[in-house]
């Protein structure tokens, strides 16, 4: 396979281990400096070499059925442990790295609002250990190695969650809640992960895959991937497994929210779909069981009963967290059709939701950072007082709600094809459904924006937005609106890696 398509030919041969190891690595000095702004300028510069990184691995597989296969240590697999990407975790790697860059960005103004002075070098740090350990996850061909990944990102993230005690102390319940559901979930994972070991003696995925060809029928086969897919779930806040998400979002720094958000849910569901249809054959009976009587049933749930509890809440941010447990919904229903169009369709929702949920975790930072802005009723008057992030914050609205020429249409559009293609009239009156409640959960926030006067006094506290926030969230508003009129491009990358996926699981 031809390397140095964007590095250096010396770093491109090694861009796999690079993109995890460089983050971990400056966590060190990014702890040690102690001052907030050389930890940001540290983590940067990490997230930002990890983004090259990506990007090569990116365009490395862009040819069909381009494989990277990196032994570590020299050792092959399947006796020792193998970094590989291909067309599906690749677009994966893509979005993190970018997600991070462009969260950096906000976060310098962010967390010097939000975080105590003596504890900034800490919380980036933190980061950088968070960010490698969603690479790993997303990287490794190892079994086990992945569950060390999820742990090396979950145990920071926790700690990220807690520091947004600062501006309520609801974040430690939070960080705690989130601490034992993910122990609970790599718990799942792991004696799972330990049954398929118990009945192949091995750990390596592409390895296991061969080997669970003929093992259909074996209970211990069936058991290790029931367990599996609700550690999973309860990662990727399936319903009801979702109960960790909505204080995380709420309570967390703003910065953490929006890295959360626009990436931590996607690695898991991209775990699922890998198990389900590489090491996993998808044609097997149980699996298909289990995406059709068990997945999709709790998809469809997710998205209706998450969006009417979005509509009670008083909180911005609480509001959008469950919203976005009904999104996860949309793309694990994607993943239960079994399809190559639907896990198509799964995975350019997992972009899109990552392109919304950026934008508009962002505006409520800038919000927050200018005037405090937590609940609903305090909006008022800001689309006057605020125009440029208010209009960001709306067309991610819209895209939320799936409103045409956003990304948020597209990637229902191709839900709602790959659905009836499957004769799922079902699934289709769910999505225009959720898609109706989303409708009146926006409004509520849309008409404090726009419509209601603006608070007497308001006008006196008034404090410009910092153009470091202005420029990501700008950015990722334009993106929801120039690749919903332009969609190819994502398209293009879901439908590759969808077949990636399903090409992996057949052996083709």
């Amino acid at each position: 396979m031809t390397v140095g398509q964007w590095l250096p030919t010396a770093l491109a041969a090694h861009a796999p281990v690079l993109l995890v190891a460089v983050p971990l690595i400056l966590s060190t000095p990014a702890a040690i400096l102690r001052t907030g702004r050389a930890g940001w300028a540290i983590a940067l510069s990490g997230a930002l070499l990890a983004l090259l990184c990506a990007v090569e691995l990116f365009l490395a597989t862009r040819a069909d059925g381009a494989v990277i296969s990196y032994a570590l240590g020299g050792w092959p697999p399947p006796f020792g442990i193998e970094f590989r990407v291909d067309g599906l975790n690749a677009a994966l790697l893509l979005l993190l790295t970018g997600a991070a860059v462009l969260a950096l960005i906000f976060a310098r103004p962010s967390v010097e609002n939000e975080i105590n002075a003596d504890k900034r070098s800490l919380f980036y740090s933190a980061f950088l250990v968070s960010l490698s350990g969603l690479a790993g996850v997303a990287i490794t061909g190892d079994a086990f190695n992945l569950f060390v990944f999820l742990e090396i990102s979950s145990i920071p993230t926790y700690a990220l969650i807690a520091m947004g005690a600062n501006r309520d102390r609801r974040a430690l319940t939070s960080a705690f809640n989130y601490l034992v559901m993910g122990a609970i979930g790599a718990t799942f994972f792991v004696i799972g992960v330990g049954f398929l070991y118990m009945a192949t003696g091995t750990l390596n995925m592409a390895d296991l895959a061969r080997l669970l060809v003929d093992m259909d029928g074996d209970r211990v086969v069936r058991m290790g991937f029931a367990f599996i897919l609700v550690g999973l779930g309860l990662k990727a806040a399936l319903f009801p497994l979702h109960l960790w998400l909505p204080g995380a979002y709420a309570y967390a720094p703003s910065f953490v929210t929006v890295f959360l958000a626009t990436t931590a849910t996607k690695v898991a569901f991209y775990v699922i779909i890998r198990f389900s249809f590489d090491v996993f054959a998808i044609d097997s009976g149980f699996v298909v069981n289990a995406l059709t009587y068990v997945v999709t049933p709790l998809a469809i749930a997710g998205m209706i009963v998450a969006s009417a509890q979005a509509l009670f809440q008083t909180d911005v941010r609480r509001l959008l967290a469950y919203s976005s447990v009904a999104q996860a919904g949309y793309m694990m229903l994607g993943l239960g059709m079994g399809s190559q169009a639907g896990v198509s369709a799964g995975v350019l929702h997992l972009i899109n939701h990552a392109l919304m949920k950026g934008v508009l975790f962002m505006a409520l930072g800038a919000f927050a950072i200018s005037y405090g802005v937590r609940r609903i009723e305090n909006c008022k008057g800001l689309g006057m007082m605020m125009p440029m992030t208010a209009s960001a914050f709306t067309l991610g609205a819209l895209s939320l709600i799936g409103v045409p020429f956003t990304v948020g249409f597209i990637s229902k559009f191709y839900l709602i094809q790959a659905a009836l293609a499957q004769g799922w009239i079902f699934a289709v009156a769910a999505i225009l459904i959720s898609s109706v409640l989303a409708v009146f959960y926006c409004y509520r926030i849309l008409v404090n924006l726009w419509v209601t006067p603006i608070p007497e006094g308001r006008r006196d506290l008034a404090q410009p937005t910092p153009y470091l926030i202005l420029v990501p969230l700008v950015g990722l508003a334009l993106a929801n609106l120039v690749f919903g009129v332009h969609a190819a491009p994502l398209v293009d990358i879901a439908e590759t890696a969808a077949a990636a996926a399903i090409n992996a699981g057949t052996g083709s």
